[in-house]
């Protein structure tokens, strides 16, 4: 059974930074790319970052850009998101996925783990 484990989550003031991590186990798990997607109350889940393990590409979504970093290991299935200069708009649970050929079609979702920003 695979599964991707999250953590680091956690309250931190605006501007702050914090570092999430994402593990994944299990004997079947394999992925082309890994990334993170937030969703925050009211809305709908969206995408963060992802990092395509081939190219070694990463992608970010315009409001992050310049503050958060995607980085991982592909051979340990692991995959983390630092988070710099924190704003209360980026309160939202983080959710680790992972896919096997398109970010429109994930095949592994992690459970969550919640940040939560204060002005």
């Amino acid at each position: 059974q695979v599964q991707l484990v999250e953590s680091g989550g956690g309250l931190v003031q605006a501007g702050g930074s914090l570092r999430l991590s994402c593990a994944a186990s299990g004997r079947t798990f394999s992925s082309v790319a890994m990334g993170w997607f937030r969703q925050a109350p009211g809305k709908e889940r969206e995408f963060v970052a992802g990092i395509n393990w081939s190219r070694g590409n990463t992608y970010y979504a315009d409001s992050v850009k310049g503050r958060f970093t995607i980085s991982g290991d592909n051979a340990k299935n692991t995959v983390y998101l630092q988070m710099n200069s924190l704003k209360p708009e980026d309160t939202a649970v983080y959710y680790c996925a992972a896919h096997t050929s398109t970010w429109q079609s994930i095949d592994y979702w992690g459970q969550g783990t919640q940040v939560a920003v204060s002005s």
